[in-house]
């Protein structure tokens, strides 16, 4: 396959010549400019929303609190004793009332 020589070129201008006619062929070029400067503006708009997410995929994640690990049976234990606790004041409270019921009635 050849390349195009000054024959071909010409064939090329005058079947464009023919479906366009000399009138709409400046609104067509006109159209086809508008067509491509769109299609380029695109394109380099989706290589920037390439370079944004790859800037962003670089950058550090915000150190937070680092909590200690925890150790299961550890955190079984604590909650244990913390039940514990609570219903150990719960009896204090019963007997303080039954204490402070028993003094007024005697």
């Amino acid at each position: 396959m050849a390349g195009l020589g000054p024959l071909e070129i010409g064939l090329i201008i005058l079947a464009i010549l023919l479906l366009f006619g000399y009138k709409k062929l400046p609104d067509a070029s006109r159209s086809l400019g508008r067509s491509l400067r769109i299609f380029k503006g695109e394109m380099k708009g989706m290589k920037d929303d390439d370079v944004r997410a790859k800037d962003a995929a670089k950058t550090t994640p915000v150190r937070g609190e680092v909590l200690p690990p925890v150790d299961p049976e550890r955190a079984a234990l604590e909650a244990e004793a913390r039940a514990a606790e609570a219903r150990a004041a719960e009896l204090r409270a019963r007997a303080a009332q039954q204490t402070g019921s028993a003094d007024t009635t005697r």
